[in-house]
């Protein structure tokens, strides 16, 4: 099983930046999520971690929160983001810093082999590290759009590309399809000129780009017209329309041009 140490190291790291930027930003900034600010992202992640810790540290209360999702439907991580939103902004801070911290605690606990309870499928302790990485990564993305500013592209990127892989059966679950029988071949450029390379290099079904455009694509953060990322066979374009690393229903994702 992998070792989630330098996981939840790249996830510190992605948090403290987030933080850095958000600490002076206006709170009540709009971000490209519909009627999301500043505020709802962060509490977002806020309260994201403080369901994985229910998952961590009380497994078996999990079944319940998984009931409430289902009964909220597709409103239901609104509803959390838009309770906590309406705190002081220190207050939020405070509660967002914290939270994160006990989970890494938590998850740095976790005996390898254990699976934890999600809302999608169960999770190692390193892939759920993985999990809170890219959604990190993924609502400061809408944080540093919303403020106009350009991100540099970091090796934390390979995490959340080998997650972006490896969710893809799950968003052709998640819209009611059957997920391809055979593994696709992902080539991406990553940082520094290294090449990244996902899945057997004979696959005929092929997605190649930047890693940086592709995980923007699986975090549904851009339209795939608008990245450099391209995919060669119908399996392979279809799964970049509706490419989804983040649990629950489908998402809205962005449309094409928005950031053009």
């Amino acid at each position: 099983m992998a070792d989630p140490g330098p996981i939840l190291r790249d996830l510190a790291d992605e948090s403290r930046e987030l933080d850095d930027l958000v600490s002076e930003a206006k709170w009540s900034t709009p971000t490209p999520a519909k009627g999301w600010t500043i505020a709802h992202q962060i509490a977002h992640l806020a309260w994201t971690d403080a369901k994985s810790l229910i998952a961590v540290r009380t497994p078996d209360e999990f079944p319940a929160e998984v009931q409430l999702a289902l009964a909220a439907g597709d409103d239901f991580v609104d509803q959390g983001a838009r309770q906590l939103a309406t705190k002081p902004r220190d207050e939020l801070l405070a509660m967002w810093r914290s939270g994160r911290d006990e989970l890494a605690r938590e998850l740095a606990r976790v005996p390898d082999g254990q699976k934890l309870p999600w809302y999608g499928p169960p999770m190692s302790a390193a892939s759920m590290a993985t999990a809170r990485l890219m959604e990190t990564w993924a609502h400061a993305q809408d944080v540093y759009d919303a403020l106009g500013l350009r991100r540099e592209p970091t090796r934390r990127l390979w995490q959340i590309a080998r997650f972006g892989v490896r969710t893809r059966n799950f968003a052709f679950s998640v819209h009611g399809l059957a997920a391809p029988a055979e593994e696709f071949r992902v080539e991406l450029s990553g940082v520094d000129g290294e090449e990244w390379a996902f899945g057997p290099a004979d696959a005929a079904q092929r997605v190649a780009g930047s890693a940086l455009g592709f995980c923007l694509v699986v975090t549904q953060r851009r339209h795939p017209a608008d990245t450099d990322v391209v995919a060669i066979g119908p399996d392979a374009e279809k799964w970049l329309e509706i490419a989804q690393a983040f649990a629950g229903p489908p998402g809205a994702g962005r449309k094409a041009g928005q950031f053009a």
